[in-house]
Formats: C-alpha cells, sequence, structure tokens
C-alpha cells in the first residue's frame, strides 16, 4: 500500500481514508475508500469485498459470544489474513480504519470484544490503522453500538437532506439511526438517536445455513413462499428489549430463542416468521423518534430482500427506500464509516454522543497504530 500524502498532512485538511467492516453476517470483509476531513464527506473512491469461506465462516460461527480461548485466537487469524489480503488490494491510502470482527458485546457486564489485531495490520500495510473504536465509549458507560451514527448524519449533509430522516442497516442485527440535519454537529443534542432495533439477517441466516445449507435466503425465494406465525411473532414483541428506552444494542446471539419460536415450522414459513420478525422490530423501534422521519432509508444486506423491503413499507409511515436511491452505495456504508471514524478519531473529534450510544458524554474513541511503533490510545 502506498500512502497518498505525507504524515504531516494528516494534522488537516481532507484525508484519504480506506475502512474495513466485517458485519456480524459473517459474509465477508467489505472495504471503500472516502476522501474527508472528519466532518464532511469530500469524495468516494474505490470499493472491493472479500468473502469468507465456508471453512473461514465455520470457524467464526464457532467463536460467537467467546471471549478468549483457542476458538477466539482463530477467528481472530482468519480476521487478519482476511484484511491483509482485501486492503493490500489499495494504493494511494493515507489512513485505515479498521473494525474487526465483533465476537461478543454485552456492554453492562463484560464489555465488548472486536478481534483483528491493528498493531499487525499497520506493520503489513506500512500504513497508520485506527482500530479498536467500541471500548473507549464502553467504559464510559456507553453501549458501544452503533458507531455509523456520525456518519449517517454526515450523509444526510452530502445528499442535502433538509427534513429529519432514518437511516436503518439492516446486517447481522437491525439498527436505526434518527437524523435531524438542520443541527450544525451530529453531537449537537437533538441532531441523532441511534440504537439498535432487533434482530435482522441473523437469525434467517442461521435458520437455513442448519436446515438447507444455504448462506441466505436470496432475493427472499424462500420467506416468499411461507406464511407468517403470528403467535410466534407476538412472542417475540413481548421480549423485555422492545420496552426499554434507546440507546441499547444487542449482540449478534441474543435472541437466538427465535429459532426456537419457530422450530416446528417448515422452512419457508420459519423464514417468513423471522423475517416478519426483523421488520416488526423496526417498526416498534420508530416509535422512538423525536418527529416521524421524512423517509427511511436502507442499507445492508436486508434491502436486497424484496420480501423485508415490502412488510417493512406496510409497517412504517413513510417512504422506505434503498439508499441508492439518493445515490449513495448501501454494500459500503458501513466500510465507509469507519473510514471517516478513523480521520475522526485521528482528529481527536467525537465519534459517539449520549444519543447515539448512551455513553455519558461525547468521546473519541479508538487505538492508532502506526508503522514502526506500538498503538496509542486516541
Amino acid at each position: 500500500m502506498k500512502p497518498a500524502t505525507g504524515a504531516a498532512d494528516l494534522k488537516s485538511g481532507a484525508v484519504t481514508a480506506l475502512g474495513a467492516m466485517s458485519g456480524t453476517s459473517l459474509d465477508g470483509v467489505d472495504a471503500a475508500v472516502l476522501r474527508t476531513d472528519g466532518v464532511e464527506i469530500l469524495g468516494f473512491g474505490d470499493s472491493d469485498y472479500r468473502p469468507y469461506s465456508a471453512s473461514e465462516r465455520r470457524v467464526l460461527a464457532a467463536a460467537l459470544g467467546r471471549w478468549e480461548g483457542a476458538a477466539v485466537d482463530a477467528a481472530s487469524e482468519v480476521v487478519d489474513t482476511a484484511h491483509m489480503e482485501l486492503l493490500s488490494r489499495f494504493d494511494a491510502v493515507d489512513l485505515v480504519g479498521f473494525h474487526g470482527q465483533t465476537l461478543a458485546h454485552a456492554p453492562r457486564t463484560r464489555g465488548t470484544l472486536q478481534v483483528g489485531d491493528g498493531d499487525a495490520l499497520s506493520q503489513a500495510l506500512g500504513a497508520p490503522v485506527v482500530w479498536d473504536f467500541r471500548s473507549a465509549d464502553v467504559e464510559l458507560g456507553g453501549e458501544g453500538a452503533p458507531l455509523a451514527p456520525f456518519f449517517h448524519f454526515a450523509c444526510a449533509r452530502f445528499i442535502s437532506a433538509e427534513a429529519p430522516l432514518a437511516f436503518l442497516n439492516l446486517g447481522g442485527v437491525g439498527n436505526l439511526t434518527y437524523v435531524d440535519p438542520r443541527h450544525a454537529r451530529p453531537e449537537s443534542p437533538g441532531a441523532l438517536l441511534a440504537f439498535d432495533t432487533g434482530p435482522a439477517n441473523a437469525p434467517v441466516n442461521d435458520l437455513l445455513q442448519t436446515r438447507l445449507g444455504v448462506a441466505f435466503d436470496e432475493d427472499g425465494r424462500i420467506a416468499q413462499g411461507g406464511t407468517v406465525e403470528t403467535g410466534a411473532l407476538e412472542l417475540f414483541l413481548a421480549e423485555p428489549f422492545f420496552a426499554r428506552m434507546p440507546p441499547k444494542s444487542l449482540d449478534r446471539n441474543d435472541f437466538a430463542e427465535m429459532i426456537g419460536l419457530v422450530g416446528e415450522l417448515g422452512d419457508a414459513d420459519a423464514a417468513a416468521t423471522l423475517t416478519a420478525m426483523c421488520a416488526a422490530g423496526v417498526a416498534e423501534g420508530m416509535q422512538h423518534c423525536p418527529e416521524p422521519p421524512s423517509r427511511v432509508l436502507v442499507t445492508g444486506g436486508g434491502r436486497h430482500n424484496p420480501v423485508l423491503m415490502q412488510m417493512l413499507e406496510v409497517s412504517l409511515d413513510c417512504p422506505v427506500l434503498p439508499v441508492e436511491a439518493v445515490g449513495l452505495d448501501g454494500d459500503m456504508l458501513e466500510a465507509q464509516a469507519f473510514a471517516y471514524l478513523a480521520v475522526r478519531v485521528l482528529r481527536g473529534l467525537p465519534t459517539s454522543c449520549p444519543g447515539t450510544t448512551g455513553v455519558k458524554a461525547s468521546v473519541s474513541g479508538g487505538r492508532i497504530s502506526r508503522p514502526g511503533r506500538v498503538h496509542t490510545p486516541a
């Protein structure tokens, strides 16, 4: 990897940052280049994707919910290898934002764990790497998630939004960001409200992997042929999580019992019911918005599922659109977000605030590793 500018130039002005995201769906690593000063989006660059193999997914899945041990070490090795392979394809990059892979998330008890070695990645790439974005937020009483909202605020300004809107990310877990672009800064009170809405693609993926040996419900074809089991849906919505006020976050497997709720259903009915649970969780979450958003822009893999999108359109009282409708890339938005956050960490700008994670005060969270040095706190 060749740097775009000298190190001294990173202190101010525009930076070419490369962000990488490996989400809870365990499908692979997204990487995307963003040009930014840490406040405004100045331009989008190249992007790429490196899927996990079936064997790599099994290693990662075996480590979910674990905090230490051989399974965690094996997962970390998979994450490091995949990221080095993918990120080494890029040139003319000043800075890397490396999220790593979340294996366990329990902010109220043990904390949060994202595996991946930012020091090793920095040495291998020859570029500064910002990583471990969530720990500082959790240490200060925050949920540590979601972290994309500050970038969503920048996206709203980039598309010249004038009225409040929402970004809905449907990955393994769903999360919603309510953005009021009338505020000057994302950390301003009332500018952002963000929280996890509930499980999204993870339960459907896990069910279909176990039953049919397929990674996901492509184009919603399996759910399309099924009927929603309303009794299971009602039990799902009775979970205490939905009564909690935001900000709030979930671990990927917090709703693992959902599979049990549909255990006696056929494949199509089970997929339809789990998909309806995702949409219902979003509808419940929308009630927390300070005022109805003018539109919901959907990002993440869930937007490719027409059954899920139709369920959202029926249950929400505003237009529901993929983010491509406003010129953004829904496959790469989270990778772009960590490029953006990396620049903010480098410059000491906040990356989360009380409205996004419940942290006590705005915080800039992350560690910075530089070639030839060990990491330093941000």
